[in-house]
């Protein structure tokens, strides 16, 4: 093989190569754009036209209005009467197939359920979504007292009880530039926004297994958490009580005694706790 045939044909390969690439990238940008359609209509929680769409996702209209065919097409999206947008009975499928898979929501959700009975009160299950608090399953408590925070809902992690648990487990350093990035003021003004005590607080709360907020996020709420930790001790979920804010001050250790309960039942049936 002279140097010209030897040079043309690496220039050949190359070329084919920088193309596959440009493939690759071109599939994946279409992805992405579908993924934020999806996200967004997620994050607001409602049906949504293409434009307010293309706005949101800082997309083409053009673009998004193909996309949004594509998955209303194939079921992922369902287009309203009105014309508006909204997830697809495709995607509630898929949701359906990953819960089953997933023996720690199974085992949670079942303590979930036994809690409220024992405690009388709303129980949730959250877990870390970046830097916010995910409400991955609740169960309500017999009184007709009303919990804001659904499945779904999104907050701060400096706003709750099991944000401050979900990184407690971190080294102080990075919780603190953790905070700085995502303490939010909160509706009622009471959740504290200083990274360093922030940082403080969640380090406390996680070496007691426990964490306290009242009024923080919703005035007249409050919170009683205790994390689930996997076998490296990292906390990969809470399992919090949700009830009227004078009930813990009348009679916060009943509640304590039976959250941290809870979490440490999980850890065992989980096989990451061995006492």
């Amino acid at each position: 093989m002279d140097a010209k045939t030897s040079s043309a044909d690496l220039s050949g390969d190359a070329g084919s190569e920088v193309e596959a690439k440009g493939a690759r990238r071109s599939r994946v940008s279409g992805i992405d754009r579908a993924l934020q359609v999806i996200d967004y209509l997620y994050e607001t929680g409602a049906p949504s036209g293409a434009y307010a769409i293309a706005k949101a996702v800082k997309a083409p209209l053009s673009t998004v209005y193909v996309i949004i065919d594509d998955l209303v097409e194939k079921n992922m999206l369902a287009r309203n009467a009105d014309g508006s947008i909204w997830l697809g009975a495709r995607l509630y499928h898929y949701g359906l197939a990953y819960a089953r898979s997933l023996d720690f929501m199974s085992v949670a959700t079942h303590e979930m359920h036994d809690l409220c009975r024992q405690a009388g009160e709303t129980v949730q299950v959250c877990g870390r979504d970046g830097d916010y608090m995910l409400v991955l399953a609740m169960a309500d408590g017999p009184s007709h007292y009303q919990v804001a925070s659904r499945v779904g809902t999104r907050v701060p992690l400096n706003w709750t009880a099991s944000g401050r648990l979900l990184v407690g487990h971190l080294p102080e350093a990075e919780r603190i530039e953790l905070f700085k990035r995502c303490a939010r003021t909160s509706p009622t003004g009471r959740a504290e926004i200083d990274a360093r005590t922030l940082s403080d607080s969640a380090g406390k709360a996680f070496e007691e297994r426990l964490s306290i907020q009242v009024a923080e996020s919703d005035y007249a709420v409050a919170c009683i958490a205790s994390p689930v930790c996997d076998r490296s001790g990292e906390c990969v979920a809470t399992i919090s009580i949700v009830l009227p804010e004078q009930k813990v001050v009348s009679d916060g250790n009943h509640y304590t005694e039976h959250v941290r309960a809870s979490a440490q039942r999980i850890e065992k049936l989980m096989g990451w706790r061995n006492h």
